[in-house]
């Protein structure tokens, strides 16, 4: 399956990301990978100047290195996460 960078695309990624327990949050820095993770807090930092392409991708960089429990995730939410982990890396 195909990803498609669209605002309902963004939303489906957010709402995943608040099912595992994490905060996103757009702000200004001096990102060199467009993002930072604050593990401790569970808050993913996203470049807000990043496009809706690159805020994507950034959150997909970031999904295999956090830690989910698939447990919390309700069976649509599972179901997203699986794709987009099984998804080709992107180059």
């Amino acid at each position: 399956m195909s990803l498609k960078y669209s605002p309902a695309t963004l939303k489906k990624i957010e709402s995943l990301y608040e099912e595992i327990g994490y905060t996103i949050r757009y702000e200004k820095g001096n990102f060199h990978s467009g993002y930072c993770i604050l593990q401790e807090r569970r808050i993913a930092v996203i470049n807000k100047f990043l496009s809706l392409e690159g805020r994507i991708n950034a959150m997909i960089d970031i999904l295999p290195t956090v830690e989910v429990d698939l447990e919390r995730l309700s069976g649509e939410g599972r179901q997203y996460y699986d794709m987009l982990m099984s998804a080709p890396a992107r180059s």
